[in-house]
């Protein structure tokens, strides 16, 4: 292998100049869940361009992506996968402007050798991870039936690959009390704010009983419209997360019996609702994710030891359709945190770079291996069937 190691290399550095100025555009141009068009035609274009087949608009997702290598032969099916969806207010705190210039590198690399090399390339541009479900909705609508292996990176503050994520599922409460002046007569009313916040209390009580690594964590969305009048509306949105999907639906258990108490106390009524898809703990393949890691330590990178912070990601719904890996590249130091403004900053960082064009790398690696390692391709789905 390692002639075609050394010429995923190669390519990836001739398109470095390439690879940053798409980074630096979809950077610049943070969009939100489902409405990445900019990114989406950007990465579409460049695909076009190296002679990939694009569907851009699969699976009813205006932004979603399927790209095919045109050279198809007998053999394993490969997708990469990238990411390119900003959040409210911070724009690209989560460093999908890098995922996005990862993927796209990756894929251009096995490309460009992709006429020597058996089985299928596919490019999968997935909207609205943040929150949104993209890859959920691509997994229902069949964008990843045929597929062998499927693999993306993410930048972090740590370096790891058989790394897991927690279950989550997002839900609106919702408290309707009575309105009435809060001076003259505040006797008349029932307090939804109230509700609200004792719900938080209950939550906070249950914290020291329930398991390392799972949350429950909210926001008040809304709290009343002035202080002189008692609150007959009040909502709260809240995260239940776990490592396993049967702890997260108990957690979600506990807290409507902390919004009933809240109810019960104040008098007000209580709606709960599921506002998004739920998502699927990662279940990474380790077959794949050793094959990563050897190249990217050939690239110099060391490996983070466990235990490693948890997030959630619809990666985790990918996972439990086809063997698959979400590698965590580090790009800045522990100190700072994902989804702040410190992390703005590093995704258009030239560590952020650097770390996207190693994962690129990796990547292309790891899939030229899935494609020429018969090995390699059983041992992944022994891992996933075993699953």
């Amino acid at each position: 292998m390692g002639d075609w190691n050394e010429r995923i290399v190669e390519a990836v550095d001739a398109m470095e100049p390439q690879l940053r100025a798409v980074s630096r555009e979809i950077f610049e141009h943070p969009e939100l869940n489902f409405e990445e068009v900019r990114a989406s035609k950007r990465l579409a274009n460049e695909l076009r361009a190296a002679g990939f087949d694009v569907e851009l608009g699969v699976a009813g997702l205006a932004t979603a992506i399927r790209a095919s290598h045109p050279s198809s032969s007998a053999g394993p099916t490969v997708a990469i996968l990238a990411e390119y969806d900003a959040l409210p207010e911070l724009g690209h705190a989560c460093g999908h402007n890098l995922i996005a210039a990862a993927a796209l590198g990756a894929a251009l690399a096995v490309g460009r050798a992709k006429a020597e090399l058996p089985g299928r390339l596919v490019f999968v541009g997935t909207p609205a991870e943040e929150g949104g479900g993209g890859k959920v909705l691509l997994v229902e609508a069949g964008i990843f039936r045929g597929i062998d292996a499927a693999m993306m990176f993410h930048p972090a503050t740590f370096t790891a690959v058989n790394h897991g994520s927690l279950a989550i599922t997002r839900v609106m409460v919702e408290f309707r009390g009575v309105a009435a002046h809060a001076s003259a007569s505040p006797e008349k009313g029932v307090n939804a704010l109230d509700a609200v916040i004792q719900t938080f209390n209950g939550i906070n009580a249950l914290r020291q009983h329930i398991r390392d690594g799972a949350r429950v964590h909210g926001i008040i969305t809304h709290g009343g419209d002035k202080p002189n009048i008692v609150p007959e509306y009040a909502a709260a949105e809240f995260y239940a997360r776990a490592a396993e999907t049967a702890y997260r639906d108990e957690l979600l258990a506990k807290l409507e019996r902390c919004a009933q108490g809240a109810a019960l106390a104040t008098g007000a009524s209580l709606s709960m609702s599921t506002i998004a898809l739920p998502y699927k703990a990662m279940r990474p393949n380790r077959a794949l994710g050793a094959a990563f890691t050897r190249h990217l330590e050939r690239l110099g990178w060391s490996f983070d030891a466990e235990p490693l912070p948890l997030g959630s990601t619809d990666m985790g719904d990918v996972s439990h359709a086809v063997p698959a890996i979400h590698a965590y590249v580090a790009v800045c130091d522990p100190g700072i945190a994902s989804h702040s403004r410190g992390f703005v900053e590093v995704a258009q960082s030239e560590r952020g770079h650097q770390g996207m064009l190693a994962a690129a790398k990796a990547m292309a690696m790891t899939a030229v291996d899935v494609l020429t390692s018969p090995d390699l391709l059983h041992a992944a789905r022994a891992e996933f069937d075993a699953a």
